[in-house]
This record gives structure tokens, sequence and C-alpha cells, in this order.
């Protein structure tokens, strides 16, 4: 076996370009395959950490169109659930809650005005949704009860009004609906998976609902949005029940076809995005795998050739007492070294792809991991001996004399 491995090192050594040329496909395609892979994993991690911002642990409740004909109202999700879910007698599992209520309004300055979406938050909200202050400050918990007019402000709200986003608007009185607010903050700026946050302004909820809406129904304040978080990822499912549970008792439901609510589950939405990107990822790799065929092509095409050009050499050692089997395996063996050194350099190839792909994308780490390695370096040698099996069985099936009188 070591003097076919010699035989084999010294064959490919003494026609280096051809060698270099053969494993240049092997060189692409593990490459592609490496970095694809990274790609299609980065694109997970990626989406996945948007999710962490938005709360991972977090559920959402808003009213909705019952399905069943036998109940035609909708019973709003009202300030009592917030505070009721926020009890651990009533849900253990949950941690914290609040809400929000949106109104569509006007907001003017100095001959400026824009239409914009008004938030009412509770005071803990912006917390709970990673939503910081990048100048001023948060609206308290007493301004919220006394519903003080005071606003923050998104920085496309702050450009559209103050002719740039980097002026500070703090202070600064704004009318809202033909009422006067003062802002005293203004918040960081988001990205496009948080929808229109950056054109939006944030007000204590108690003002959005009563100074800028009616949300009264009956004894009760309506909200637009339930927010509850969960003690830990582990409890979301049961801390869903707990919410399920409850509106369906306090709404008075007969069956689960007269849900008036629906209740968002981030977990849902984490298992059909993993499912989609595991499949993007897995079409990623068998899409570069296509020019791992054409290399192991490439491969069995040179073998072939080099089978034919040292045929006088395959009848002197057949005349001399080699056997099919060393012919094979030193033939076998030069193929599978061709790919294997080609895959050792596609997989640095792809790292660095990957490296370099981290420095220029702005948010997106691509790592090349451990399995990934292995199944390159698995796939190359698979593809030497697939592809250097046919010509290396014709050379061990040579008639020696036959070889000796190949011109």
């Amino acid at each position: 076996m070591n003097e076919n491995v010699r035989i084999a090192i010294e064959a490919i050594l003494s026609n280096k370009m051809r060698a270099g040329l053969t494993m240049l496909g092997i060189i692409i395609g593990i490459a592609s395959v490496i970095a694809l892979i990274s790609l299609g994993r980065g694109v997970e991690n990626f989406i996945f950490s948007e999710f962490e911002l938005l709360g991972a642990s977090r559920l959402s409740v808003s009213s909705s169109e019952p399905v069943s004909d036998t109940r035609t109202r909708i019973d709003p999700i009202t300030m009592s659930d917030v505070a009721n879910l926020a009890n651990p007698q009533i849900a253990p599992s949950i941690e914290e809650t609040g809400a929000n209520y949106n109104v569509v309004v006007l907001v003017e300055h100095m001959g400026e005005s824009m239409a914009t979406t008004a938030r009412g938050y509770t005071p803990n909200l912006a917390d709970m949704l990673s939503w910081n202050v990048q100048t001023g400050r948060f609206f308290t918990a007493q301004e919220d009860a006394d519903k003080e007019k005071v606003a923050l402000l998104g920085l496309d709200v702050v450009d559209e009004l103050f002719g740039s986003s980097d002026f500070n608007p703090i202070g600064t009185q704004i009318r809202v609906d033909d009422q006067s607010f003062e802002v005293i903050g203004v918040m960081e700026s988001r990205g496009s998976a948080f929808g229109n946050d950056n054109s939006a302004i944030i007000v204590p909820i108690s003002v959005a609902q009563t100074r800028l809406a009616n949300a009264r129904v009956g004894n009760e304040i309506a909200v637009s949005t339930l927010y509850a978080d969960a003690r830990s990822n582990d409890l979301i499912d049961r801390a869903e029940s707990e919410i399920d549970q409850y509106l369906f008792d306090t709404h008075n439901l007969l069956n689960a076809d007269e849900r008036d609510y629906t209740i968002n589950n981030p977990s849902t939405i984490q298992d059909a995005v993993r499912g989609i990107t595991g499949l993007l990822t897995i079409l990623l790799g068998l899409i570069a795998s296509i020019s791992l065929f054409v290399g192991g092509i490439g491969i069995m095409n040179i073998m072939l050739v080099t089978v034919t050009e040292r045929t006088r050499e395959i009848g002197l050692r057949k005349a001399v007492g080699a056997t099919p089997e060393r012919i094979l395996s030193q033939f076998l063996i030069e193929s599978i070294i061709l790919s294997l050194f080609g895959g050792i350099i596609g997989i640095f190839i792809g790292w660095l792809v990957a490296f370099l792909g981290t420095a220029a994308i702005d948010g997106l780490l691509l790592t090349v991991d451990l399995d990934a390695i292995i199944v390159a370096t698995t796939v190359s040698t698979g593809v030497g001996i697939f592809f250097g099996w046919w010509p290396a069985r014709q050379a061990a099936r040579m008639n020696p004399i036959d070889a000796l009188r190949y011109e």
C-alpha cells in the first residue's frame, strides 16, 4: 500500500499542471458547498437573532373575527386582561404583561405635518419590545396615570417635522390631532423587520385611549395588542394555554370556533422558519453539489487518459507479478489523493468566502461548522473513489501481453 501511495504521488507530481486542473472542479465544488451551507445557516441565525429582538418568549394577543356563526360579537382585549394575566395566581407561567393602543393621527410642527400612527404604550412596553430611547427619556408610570400629553418620536418623524433626523427636538411642542404635546424623547432606529416603527410616535397608553381616541367599551378600556412574556422559552406553550383558558372563560365562549382573539406564539413561527431555512440550506448544498459531480467527471476523464498513457507500465508491472488488486489500488489511490487534496483546498477557500462574507455584510455571521467540514471531506473522498474506480478497474483488467504491445 505504501508503495502504491508513493507511485501515485510521483505520478501526480510528474504532471502538476494537469493535476491542478483536475482538482479545480473538486476545489470549486467543495468551496461552493461550504460557502452556500454557511450562507444558509448564517441567514437562519440572522433570522433567529431578529426573533430574539422581537422576543423569543413573547406572546401577543389581539382581537379577531370568530370562525363560528354562533358568535357575531367580538369582546375586546382590555386593560383588565393585561392586569389579570400579570397575576401569577391566574397565569403562573407569565412573567410580565404590557399593551399598546394604536391611533392614526396628524402630527404638525411649524407648518410641517405628516399622518402617522400614535402608539400608546404601557410604561414597560418599550423595554419588553427592546426599543430603546436614543435621546431624552421614556415617560413614567405617573405620567401615564395622569394622562400627560408627552410624546417620543421615531427618527423618520424627526426628519419629516424638523428637516433632519439629527435634530434634537427635546422640549419642543408639537400638535397631535390639534392637541399640544411635549417631545420628551427620540427612539432609536429600528430595522425593516419591525415595520414602520421609525415613522411612529409613542405616547402613554392612557393618552391614546382617552385623549386621542375613545377606547372605552362599557366599563372596560380596550387595547390593540396585549403582550405577555413567558418566564422562559420552555414555558411559552404553557403560557399560551393559560392565556387561552383565561380568555375562553372571561369571554364566555362555548367552543373553540367562537374564539374572538388570536394568540401569536413565536415558537410556531420559529418552527416554520426553521423548516424553510433548513430546506433552503439543503437546496443550496444540492445546487453546489452539481459542480462536485462535474469535478468528479473531470477526474474520471483524466484518470482514463492516465491509464491509456501508462498502458505499457501496467503491462510491465503485471509481467513481473503485480496482481490486479495492486494495479486497481494504485490508480484508485491516485484518484483519491487528487480528490482529497482538492477537497482540503476547497474547504479553506469556502472558509475564506465565509470570513469575507461576514466582514462585508453587517449583521450576518457566516461560520464553517465542523459537520460541514466532515461532510465536505467525506464527499471529496467519495468522489475520488466513485469516479476513480472505473478507470482503475480498466487498468486492473488489462491483459499484460496486449499492454506490453501497446504503442
